[in-house]
This record gives structure tokens, sequence and C-alpha cells, in this order.
């Protein structure tokens, strides 16, 4: 098991949701980034989501969309990104890191490099918002050979036929998308939310987590207990770029207490 599979098993075990933190990487530099990294286990993350910075991140919400565009002013690339999570495993060797972003900066890297170069760095697993389901097989075998799992994601508009093909081939957590519409784009509320999850629920018996519209400690508590995964992304972003390293892992902290 990969350390994504050691952390689903414990929070299993422990009967609890876990947290997931995303952050842009690079942002707003490479030193900064690093020090957040390497604080967010101790700050209470379960899993961090690490987004690979894109000129057009077309999934993401402003918030995240100027963090993407901060992180690539200051240098930021696919091999610093993955150098970002070399230097993270110095100080931090348990914790998952899930690589979010689009699928072109891949391809231009190389898709065999990166799968190679991203496994020997310390990444677990890998979340493509835009590659769909009818073209992702081979990526996915080439993950899979590697170790890395590639997470699949389901919408609100994902019918049952939907899901039974997409959770098919899944693999290490599922990820719903709370809310249709761009991260960071409006809240989202708890019932709709586990409603969803129960019916993604039938179709898997992987972990799931809710993603995009969860911003506050509040909305936290309320979903503790009540799906695998918690999710919190924009809202950290905004934090670190308003207060820096010490206000995010602080935000993280009170997300944390909230579970």
């Amino acid at each position: 098991m990969n350390r994504l599979d050691t952390t689903l098993e414990r929070l299993r075990q422990q009967q609890r949701s876990g947290l997931v933190c995303y952050f842009t990487a690079g942002d707003p530099d490479y030193a900064a980034s690093l020090e957040l990294l390497g604080g967010m286990a101790a700050a209470g993350t379960d899993i961090i989501e690490l987004g690979m910075p894109f000129s057009d991140p077309v999934a993401d919400g402003p918030s995240i969309q100027a963090a993407h565009l901060r992180a690539l002013a200051g240098g930021q690339t696919v091999a610093r990104t993955i150098e970002l999570v070399r230097a993270l495993r110095e100080r931090d060797a348990r914790t998952p890191v899930v690589l979010m972003g689009y699928f072109n900066p891949v391809m231009q890297y190389g898709e065999a490099r990166f799968l190679q170069d991203a496994h020997e760095a310390g990444v677990d697993a890998l979340i493509l918002v835009d590659l769909p389901l009818e073209h992702d097989a081979p990526f996915r075998t080439a993950a899979t050979a590697v170790g890395i799992h590639l997470i699949r994601m389901t919408a609100p508009t994902s019918d049952d036929a939907r899901l039974a093909k997409l959770l098919a081939a899944a693999s290490g957590f599922v990820y719903h998308v709370a809310l249709n519409g761009t991260t960071g784009a409006a809240s989202s509320e708890a019932n709709t939310i586990v409603a969803a999850i129960e019916r993604v629920r039938r179709h898997t018996a992987l972990p799931v987590a809710a993603g995009f519209g969860i911003r506050t400690a509040a909305q936290v508590a309320e979903l503790a207990g009540r799906v695998d995964l918690i999710v919190v992304g924009s809202r950290l972003v905004e934090v670190l770029q308003q207060g820096g390293v010490a206000a995010a892992l602080a935000e993280i902290r009170l997300l944390a207490q909230a579970l």
C-alpha cells in the first residue's frame, strides 16, 4: 500500500473523516510553499492536495486561478512541483500527496517521464480534472504500474449509469464535486452533499471525498462523520494570500478541530 492507502485505512479504523487541504504549488513562492507543506500534517491535514500551476485552470474559481498565475509568474513548473514534493519528503515521509491539475502540462512534460518522476519524488495519487473516462485508460494503466492512483471524479449531474462506468475502475478514493461550477463559486449544503455521496457509495466501496464549496469550520463540523474525506481549497488559498504561511496553518488547525 502507498501512503494514501495507509492513511485511508487508518481513518477507517479510527471511524473519522479525513481533512484534505489544497494549495497551489509555488504560491506565493517556492520557499513559502515548502514551508507550508512541511507544517500541514502537524496542523491537522490528513491528505495534501497540491495543485499543479497551469495557465488555463478552467475548473477553478478566481482565488485558485490567481494562485496559479502567481505561481507561474514566480517560475513554478511541473518539474519544480515534483521537486517540491521531493523536498517535502525530506521533512514528511508519511502524509499522502495528491497532485491535482490538468493534462496539458503532463503531456508537455512527457507522460511516462512524469509518472516515473512523480512516483520517485513521493506522489501518491493524481487528479486530472480534464482527462475524461473515455480517454484515460492508457494513462491509468501506466499510473497503476508505478503505484500512483488516478482518482476519479463524480458530480451532481452524474446519473447512475455514468457512476457505474466512472467507478468500475476507480482506485484510491472518489472525489465528489459537491456543486455545479468552479472551485469556490458557492457554499455547499451538508445534507445535499451527504445525499449525493450516498448515491455514489452505491457504486463503490472506496472512500468518497466531498470537495468544491466547503469553506468553513462550521461546514466541516456538519460533514464530520458523514463523509469519508472533506476537501477545503479556495478558502485556504485566500487565507494564505492574505496572511501568509502562519495564517494558513492556523486556518487548517481550526478546520481540523471541527472534525
